[in-house]
């Protein structure tokens, strides 16, 4: 579902007050990550907006990388504007309260699994410059979560992708591995596998 362009900074403010809270208290694991958080805080509060798709190019995105039960597979989606396989996420919206609830709806939306199980940490920030086919958005502030999907889930193509497809972790799509492996890692050890 597309972000509201047009929203107010106010319909975002709990957002943002959240993201600042979250992230003020995340713990990086390497120092990587915490310049990306403290880059991430100073983003915020230079701009009210940061959290809408309609506010500055570069604002904040939530995404959710979707593990089987037993951590050995990943969901992924073959994204209709990138054309790459990526994690399930996008733009915050309007009525979302949390980084981590914005996260799991776009998840929800773009995989078609119910009862998917969002572990409530940050697993990894990601900073990425866009292509033209994004239009003004010209950067994400990416936060990534994990989520663990229930036994049996079958996963459903959304407006938004080409194919959703199940990846064994050492298995991941040719030219996604650099990119994607490091997440996965990350997404395993968060869920202790």
């Amino acid at each position: 579902m597309e972000a509201d362009p047009g929203a107010s900074p106010a319909a975002y403010g709990l957002l943002r007050t959240d993201a600042m809270a979250t992230l003020q208290q995340w713990q990086a694991p390497d120092a990587g990550q915490e310049r990306l958080r403290r880059d991430y805080l100073d983003h915020l509060r230079r701009h009210v907006d940061a959290m809408s798709r309609g506010g500055p190019p570069a604002h904040l995105t939530g995404s959710v990388i979707v593990l089987d039960e037993a951590g050995e597979r990943v969901l992924l989606t073959l994204h209709q504007k990138a054309r790459r396989w990526f994690q399930f996420g996008g733009h915050f919206e309007p009525g979302d309260e949390t980084l981590r609830g914005g996260a799991a709806r776009e998840a929800r939306e773009e995989s078609g699994v119910e009862g998917l199980t969002v572990l409530p940490e940050i697993v990894m920030l990601d900073r990425h410059s866009l292509g033209s086919a994004f239009g003004r958005c010209s950067e994400h502030l990416d936060v990534r979560y994990v989520a663990v999907a229930p036994p049996g889930a079958v996963p459903a193509v959304s407006s938004e992708s080409v194919d959703v497809r199940w990846w064994p972790v050492d298995g991941l799509p040719d030219g996604t591995r650099e990119e994607l492996s490091p997440l996965v890692g990350a997404a395993r050890r968060a869920v202790g596998r």
